[in-house]
């Protein structure tokens, strides 16, 4: 599988494959047409709750990591994880995330689940 991590204000590359944004909101000041998204699951983002708390201050970057794979494996989330998967098994997959830090976003959780 071939799975990367781009922020989504990148412009897009040849490359890229099927690009999915993986942010719950559409990125500020990005207009639709520039982002080239093809997909936009926004049941794989985590949950408001989770968000909210990740970016109250300084949050270990680990316990944010366990909380979301928690989320990961409901049942509704497994189906859209799943469908990413598969995509993934037909070529790259680039998901695009708004994050300053996509290292340590859940997009790279997500990529890094699907690589596995």
């Amino acid at each position: 599988m071939s799975v990367r991590v781009r922020r989504v204000y990148e412009p897009p590359e040849p490359d890229d494959g099927v690009r999915v944004l993986v942010d719950r909101l559409w990125p500020r000041g990005l207009a639709k047409d520039m982002a080239r998204v093809d997909e936009w699951p926004k049941g794989l983002t985590p949950s408001t709750e989770l968000r909210r708390w990740y970016h109250m201050g300084e949050r270990p970057y680990e316990e944010f990591r366990g909380r979301y794979e928690a989320e990961l494996t409901a049942p509704e989330v497994v189906e859209l994880l799943n469908h990413v998967r598969e995509l993934a098994t037909k070529g790259q997959v680039t998901l695009l995330t708004a994050a300053r830090e996509p290292a340590t976003s859940h997009a790279e959780v997500l990529a890094r689940l699907l690589d596995d």
